[in-house]
């Protein structure tokens, strides 16, 4: 696919490469140890070897974005990826040792996990390089053919990306298909063995309906509002930085960003002040001309965003710019307050650097609000009192949680990562992505030596009524 095909020919050349797959995948549908760890060894060599160029793609896509950024939270987190699934992969693959009950014995039980075929990512524009590598990586771990579909949105990187695939794997293999909406149904609505999208909750409902189609197993991640909820007793000058981090990072494009925050109604003007603070810590100067302030990804949304500030001040919210003003797709960050539900921006996931703050009286009010949502993609509690952090816990749904911090629960490898409801269904990272991408094979050995005929027909024997009076009377005597 390196000339733009019309749209019946980019489908059935989609056709051609997944069959060409499943042919591959049938030639050889168990790869040893050895051979995964290669293909992750020269999976990770490439990122290493191409990370300059796999930067300056992104920021080209982005119009700006740091390097050090892209650098620090796709390529590292990529390659930390990579080297958990080669450190752990020969035991991820050891059959699963089960019990037998008594009454089968001898015998054993285990679970063997198999490839299921071939896997198709689809991959959003936010962060391109870890959101194709993560589940790549734990795909071809798992022992799988994989085909990505691109963003169109990041036209440079996925070029970028491609070519570099295509230069070190077969296209039996691994293959990346770039393209647009249309390409991306025309991947969608494929027999894939498994299809694990990335992106917005809307996007996944059709995701999901083209997967019905062939009754393939579906990994969604999508995201939501995630809410940072700061406790009364938080250390304010701390908490802000951290929840800076988390909405200024990318510029406020990442799907688990805290998304609006719970702020005590006694602390906050002091919590605006830190936060602003905190900001001009990270950012200080002009952020137009500061390599490390990430552009918005296109004028498209740059122009949602604008319309969900208009929209709220219209409605009688309160929008405090902190920082620049808005130019190039750079946008400044802003801080809105009196919000309601009624507001665009506490209805949508905003996907930008805005945040709304939301005064709060009582720990009960706020886990309340988050129930009478949908539940989101992650939340984030700030706050040291054991007590109230064990009832937020108990009390809220969301993918997952970070206890006074933000985001860095999805860098964490030994962790699953994935949503709930409307947030997403499933989750990877880690050994639970190597058991996503692979079929749990129950498996029942028995020996020659088999006790069952003991009860098999004719019934009635007297060893069976002995049997039966063991069994029950045993299970009477638990139960006293």
């Amino acid at each position: 696919m390196n000339t733009i095909l019309p749209m019946d020919d980019q489908a059935l050349e989609l056709e051609r490469i997944f069959h060409q797959q499943k042919e591959a995948y049938s030639q050889q549908p168990y790869p040893s140890l050895e051979q995964r760890k290669a293909q992750l060894q020269t999976l990770k060599e490439l990122l290493v070897r191409h990370q300059d160029e796999i930067a300056e793609a992104i920021s080209q896509d982005f119009s700006n974005r740091s390097k050090d950024e892209t650098l620090l939270f796709e390529l590292m987190t990529s390659i930390s990826g990579i080297k958990h699934s080669l450190k752990n992969l020969k035991k991820w693959m050891k059959p699963e040792k089960r019990d037998v009950g008594i009454l089968f014995q001898p015998a054993k039980a285990y679970i063997r996990y198999q490839p299921v075929g071939v896997v198709g990512v689809v991959v959003p524009w936010n962060y391109p390089l870890f959101l194709a590598v993560g589940p790549l990586a734990q795909a071809i771990a798992a022992g799988n053919r994989v085909m990505l579909k691109m963003s169109e949105f990041t036209p440079v990187f996925s070029a970028l990306f491609k070519r570099l695939i295509a230069e070190n794997f077969s296209d039996d293999q691994i293959c990346v298909v770039t393209g647009d909406a249309q390409v991306a149904q025309s991947f969608t609505a494929l027999g894939f063995d498994h299809l694990l999208f990335t992106g917005a909750t809307s996007i996944g409902k059709h995701v999901l309906r083209a997967a019905a189609e062939n009754m393939t197993p579906v990994t969604l991640e999508l995201g939501g509002k995630s809410p940072a909820v700061v406790a009364s007793d938080a250390e304010l000058t701390e908490t802000a930085k951290r929840i800076v981090f988390g909405k200024a990072m990318n510029a406020g494009q990442t799907c688990v960003a805290p998304d609006y925050a719970f702020v005590h109604s006694s602390q906050v003007e002091q919590f605006i002040t830190a936060y602003k603070a905190a900001l001009e810590q990270f950012y200080p100067g002009d952020i137009q001309n500061n390599p490390d302030y990430t552009a918005i990804i296109s004028e498209r949304q740059f122009l949602r965003l604008q319309s969900y500030l208009t929209d709220a001040e219209q409605k009688g919210a309160n929008v405090i710019l902190l920082k620049g003003e808005d130019s190039q797709r750079r946008m400044a960050h802003r801080i809105v307050t009196g919000v309601s539900d009624d507001m665009l921006l506490m209805q949508n996931e905003i996907f930008g650097p805005v945040l709304p703050v939301v005064a709060y009286q009582s720990m009960d009010e706020v886990i309340e609000y988050i129930n009478g949502h949908d539940r989101p993609l992650a939340l984030y509690y700030f706050g040291y009192n054991k007590a109230e952090q064990q009832r937020v816990l108990n009390h809220t749904h969301s993918g997952g949680v970070c206890l006074n911090e933000t985001l860095l629960h999805v860098g964490q490898e030994d962790m699953p990562f994935g949503g709930i409801g409307p947030s997403g269904m499933g989750h990877y990272h880690g050994v639970e992505g190597f058991k996503t991408f692979s079929h749990a094979k129950s498996v029942f050995e028995r020996p020659k030596f088999s006790m069952m005929k003991l009860v098999y027909p004719p019934y009635g024997t007297a060893i069976q009524q002995w049997i039966y009076k063991l069994f029950i009377g045993t299970v009477k005597k638990l139960q006293k």
